[in-house]
C-alpha cells in the first residue's frame, strides 16, 4: 500500500482520468470492478467525477461526446511537474505538441494535455490541493503506466530529454523491445515497448487487483470484456475493456513471504 500526500518528482505518473460518453454507466462499471465511490466536482473546463477508494482520490471520470471516443479509448496518465506551463513549453521545444493548454482544475491542480513526437497523448500535473492519486500500488488503484509504440526510439529520446529519465534494458524480457524509464534518483516510473503491430502509440494503464481471475470475470459481468488471465514475469495479468471499449490491464503481484 502506498499513500500519497505530497507532489511527486518530475515525470512520475501521478494521476489518471478517462473521458466517457455515459458517465452513469462508467460509474456503475468501475464501481463494480474496483469498489470505487464518487465525488462530483466542477472546474472551468466543466464538471468531472473524482473516483474514491476508502475516501482517497485515485482517478477521475469526465463526460465527453460519443464522437470523441470513436476508435480506441485509453485512460490518460498525467506526469508530475512543478511548473505545468514551463513543462508544456519544453515539450514543444523537444518535438511534442500541446493538445490542451495549461489550465487550473478548480483548486486541485494545474494541468495540460500534450502529445509526444510519436503521437502518444499524456497529461501534465502540477499538484496544488491534490498531489495526484492519493493511493497507488495496492488493489483497485493505479500500479503502472507504459508506452507502447511502433516507433519507440523517438519516444525514448523525447522522454529522456524532457524529464531527465535514464534508459535501461530489461533482462527479464529478452524477447521484447522494452526499455525502463527511470528518474534521476533511479526510481522506475514505467517503460517504453517497441511494438511493430501497434496501430498507434499509446500510454497504457495497469491497475493492481487482489485476484486477476476474479476481477476479469467481474468485468465481463459488468458489461466489459476480458482476455484470458496469464502469468507474466511480475504479475498475473489480464487485458480488459470497459463498456465503451477503453483498453486497460489488471495485475496481481505474487505473494511475498
Amino acid at each position: 500500500m502506498s499513500e500519497i500526500s505530497i507532489n511527486q518528482p518530475l515525470g512520475t505518473p501521478t494521476w489518471i482520468d478517462l473521458g466517457v460518453p455515459d458517465l452513469d454507466r462508467a460509474k456503475e462499471f468501475y464501481g463494480a470492478l474496483f469498489g470505487w465511490e464518487y465525488e462530483e466536482r466542477s472546474a472551468a473546463t466543466g464538471p468531472f467525477t473524482l473516483c474514491l477508494l476508502r475516501g482517497r482520490r485515485v482517478a477521475a471520470l469526465r463526460s465527453v461526446s460519443a464522437a470523441d471516443v470513436e476508435g480506441e479509448s485509453w485512460w490518460l496518465p498525467y506526469l508530475a511537474t512543478d511548473d505545468c506551463d514551463a513543462a508544456a513549453e519544453r515539450i514543444v521545444e523537444c518535438g511534442g505538441a500541446v493538445a490542451v493548454p495549461p489550465s487550473d482544475v478548480a483548486d486541485l491542480a494545474r494541468t495540460a494535455v500534450v502529445t509526444d513526437p510519436v503521437g502518444a497523448r499524456f497529461g501534465l500535473w502540477q499538484g496544488r490541493k491534490l498531489p495526484g492519486c492519493e493511493l497507488v500500488n495496492e488493489p483497485d488503484t493505479l500500479i503502472r503506466n507504459d508506452l507502447a509504440s511502433p516507433d519507440p526510439e523517438p519516444a525514448r529520446r523525447f522522454y529522456s530529454t524532457v524529464f531527465d529519465f535514464t534508459l535501461d534494458g530489461n533482462d527479464d524480457l529478452p524477447d521484447f523491445d522494452f526499455t525502463f524509464l527511470r528518474r534521476p534518483d533511479g526510481h522506475e516510473i514505467g517503460g517504453v515497448f517497441g511494438d511493430p503491430t501497434a496501430r498507434a502509440s499509446r500510454w497504457q494503464t495497469v491497475f493492481e487487483v487482489a485476484d486477476t481471475d476474479e476481477v476479469a470475470a467481474r468485468a465481463v459481468a459488468a458489461g466489459g470484456t476480458a482476455g484470458t488471465p496469464e502469468d507474466a514475469p511480475y504479475a498475473r495479468m489480464a487485458a480488459l475493456t470497459d463498456p465503451f471499449g477503453t483498453a486497460f490491464s489488471i495485475g496481481t503481484r505474487p505473494a511475498t513471504d
